[in-house]
């Protein structure tokens, strides 16, 4: 009597890797094995092992995976059908409604991070700050969407106090949600229901506090639909559209940093690879925001502009 031969590891990956490599996915064999590893509710090191000795799979988790590659093969985001996003350190839970963290974004939290640690060794050696026990450095992430750039800062440096201001209801959920699994330590994070271009006005007492204004806002020109339906059909409209050129909301954004910044305070915005000189130019404009610094990501293009409040 003939055997039905089991469904092995290596027969899903390959299976997953050709449809998505048909349905035009960049990581096509990277995704098959993400999902696989969810659908068995298991690690990648773990499937790793599994793939190494081809063992059968169960029909339960074939089902589900098939289901999963299915919707992928349709565009809907990997992180959406995972529920993770993975952002330095962190595994960010997003879904629909909020805007999934890139890895570029990680160095503008690397950013901020390197200013705390500058401003922390400053303030280690001048005499007048030494004996200041009570100073605790505050970043202010306007548009934190996921709370990505807010909680890396914050489960990264010790002793920081940072506020994440978001606009979108659902956004701010999510945020919420990744702030209750995260251990903080010394540091506090807190996500406040604000629009990043009227913040100043709405929250005067912040004005003129922030050692860190950093923000991904919304860049890319309206007229200019993403490629990638996972982008275009996913990300929500108002993470993503920034006015007519891309540069109409981060100009609005900018002169809010301008005035929650204290003298000497860091500027830190992310745009598109084409907007570095814009964004130079746009800080040029204001009345004490200098020095401004164009950064590139790990492709070599153009990422993100810096720029410090003067007194």
């Amino acid at each position: 009597m003939d055997t039905v031969r089991p469904t092995l590891v290596s027969d899903l990956l390959r299976g997953a890797t050709t449809l998505f490599t048909e349905a035009g996915i960049a990581s096509p064999e990277a995704d098959a094995l993400e999902l696989l590893a969810h659908a068995w509710s298991i690690d990648r090191a773990a499937l790793s092992r599994r793939r190494l000795f081809d063992e059968p799979v169960p029909e339960s988790v074939s089902a589900r995976f098939a289901e999963l590659c299915d919707q992928r093969r349709r565009r809907t985001p990997l992180q959406h059908l995972t529920g993770i996003a993975h952002f330095r350190h962190l595994q960010l839970q997003v879904g629909p409604g909020v805007f999934v963290p890139r890895p570029e974004t990680e160095l503008l939290a690397g950013a901020v991070l390197t200013e705390l640690s500058e401003l922390s060794e400053l303030a280690d050696t001048d005499s007048t700050t030494k004996n200041d026990k009570a100073r605790r450095p505050f970043v202010i992430d306007l548009c934190s969407g996921s709370g990505a750039i807010s909680l890396s800062v914050a489960t990264e440096f010790d002793r920081v106090d940072v506020l994440g201001v978001e606009r979108e209801s659902a956004a701010l959920e999510w945020s919420l949600k990744n702030l209750e699994q995260c251990r903080l330590g010394e540091s506090t994070v807190e996500f406040i229901s604000e629009d990043a271009t009227t913040i100043a006005k709405a929250r005067p007492d912040l004005c003129g506090r922030a050692d860190i204004v950093v923000t991904n806002p919304p860049y890319v020109p309206d007229s200019a639909v993403p490629r990638d339906p996972e982008v275009a059909e996913h990300d929500p409209a108002a993470a993503l559209y920034g006015g007519d050129s891309g540069l109409e909301i981060p100009g609005l954004i900018i002169s809010q940093a301008e005035q929650l910044l204290r003298p000497g305070g860091l500027f830190l915005m992310e745009h598109s690879e084409e907007q570095g000189e814009g964004a130079r130019e746009l800080l040029a404009a204001t009345a004490s925001l200098r020095h401004a610094a164009t950064f590139q990501d790990y492709t070599g293009r153009d990422r993100y502009t810096a720029a410090r409040r003067e007194a």
